[in-house]
């Protein structure tokens, strides 16, 4: 029981005055022993340090921030926090970012409403970098919201920008000629958003490979945003296409053209073939399960973490390509017959 005009010991009454004042030093010298440990004698510091344990004082996030002029934060910039691409993502930069002693700082560039490159601009204020998740930026605008910020890309190259990319392209031809293989001749190409690095990649791949296939007819749906309610209430429009097989731009929004053409009564894949995007859970989940690509989001995460300490180092580093892989599951199958038995 404590006597009365006693206070109990907390770690809350240890400043780095108190542990100066026990050890008979300067509270510059304590300080540095936290900010700047290379400028304090290896005896000092160590005295320091072990009795700032024994008292279980720790400097503050801000105190750390005003010694050494870096806010301990690293800003996560993703496309869309909804789709369920970017969760494992974001959870591999911040197990990552712990490992440096960093916290992530998450920003959904769609939630706000304000241009991407204005959200960028008001966070690099307030980190020491800056990994961004396919961003749509203009690359001017994107440069000009970054300046002098260390910044990794994720899915999006710029050059003289840091970046980790997923060549998705084989993978995605692979799907196109495993269509073809069962028969499909009219694909519908969900296109995704016009703002899209990799949407317009793709685009373009695989325009050039259907000019070099005779027969076969690519059908390139308007430019529009990704998203399971978007792709739900796409179907009527892409059943008057005649197609009968679908690339969808990525799994959320397979799911939602899979549960429109359900609700009309068509049925996948005996009437018509859906490929997805990024192999996310709910791509094995489904009934049936989802044709897509994999596509490597925390492994992505954990090397765009990897090369920002680098570049918050003034380490050079060289940019990251990962690989792509079809997987085919249940959602693809042999093309419809018309009326005489040939394929449509």
């Amino acid at each position: 029981m404590q006597q009365e005009g006693h206070h109990a010991s907390s770690t809350q009454d240890i400043t780095i005055y108190s542990l100066a004042a026990e050890l008979g030093l300067s509270p510059s010298t304590v300080s540095r022993a936290f900010s700047r440990p290379d400028l304090v004698r290896e005896s000092v510091r160590e005295r320091i340090l072990d009795l700032a344990t024994q008292k279980g004082y720790a400097p503050s996030r801000l105190a750390r921030s005003l010694a050494t002029g870096r806010t301990g934060l690293i800003g996560l910039l993703v496309g869309d926090i909804t789709n369920p691409f970017f969760p494992p993502l974001v959870r591999a930069v911040e197990h990552a970012t712990n490992v440096l002693d960093s916290a992530v700082l998450l920003v959904d560039a769609r939630s706000g409403g304000r241009p991407e490159h204005e959200l960028i601009r008001r966070v690099v204020q307030n980190v020491d970098g800056m990994i961004m998740a396919s961003p749509w930026a203009r690359t001017p605008d994107l440069r000009a919201a970054i300046g002098k910020t260390p910044t990794v890309l994720i899915n999006r190259v710029v050059q003289g920008l840091a970046s980790v990319t997923c060549h998705a392209i084989g993978a995605h031809l692979e799907a196109a000629e495993h269509l073809v293989e069962l028969g499909h001749r009219r694909i519908l190409l969900d296109r995704g958003p016009s703002e899209s690095w990799v949407a317009q990649r793709r685009s373009s791949a695989l325009r050039r490979w259907a000019e070099a296939r005779p027969g076969i007819e690519l059908i390139e749906g308007r430019r529009r945003q990704s998203g399971y309610l978007r792709g739900r209430n796409r179907v009527g429009e892409m059943l008057e296409t005649g197609a009968t097989a679908i690339m969808a731009i990525d799994d959320y929004t397979a799911a939602g053209i899979i549960d429109g053409l359900a609700e009309v009564g068509v049925s996948v894949p005996e009437d018509i073939s859906v490929v997805g995007c990024d192999d996310v859970l709910m791509s094995q989940v489904m009934t049936p399960q989802l044709t897509t690509i994999t596509v490597p989001g925390p492994e992505l995460g954990n090397a765009a973490v990897g090369l920002l300490s680098q570049l918050m180092a003034s380490t050079p580093v060289e940019n990251v390509t990962m690989d792509a892989e079809l997987q085919v599951r249940g959602t693809t199958g042999p093309a419809p017959r018309r009326r005489g038995g040939r394929r449509r």
